[in-house]
């Protein structure tokens, strides 16, 4: 079985400010507030959620090639 990932660095397409989130195991973030800049991060087209568009490593469901959300 594959060990999950849970923690992803997202970082602001606006600012470049990076910070290291924890990642939801069940569910989609589909929000995300930078803490530098305070934009409003929302997934890019055909990304499932904000890890998928901003972060270092994919959410949950699909690092288990799973369907999300």
């Amino acid at each position: 079985m594959m060990k999950l990932n849970l923690t992803s660095e997202l970082t602001c397409p606006e600012c470049g400010h990076r910070e290291v989130e924890t990642m939801p195991e069940d569910s989609c973030q589909y929000f995300y507030e930078c803490k530098g800049c305070k934009a409003l991060l929302k997934p890019k087209p055909g990304d499932c959620c904000v890890f998928c568009s901003y972060g270092d490593r994919p959410c949950p469901p699909v690092q288990l090639d799973q369907s999300c959300c």
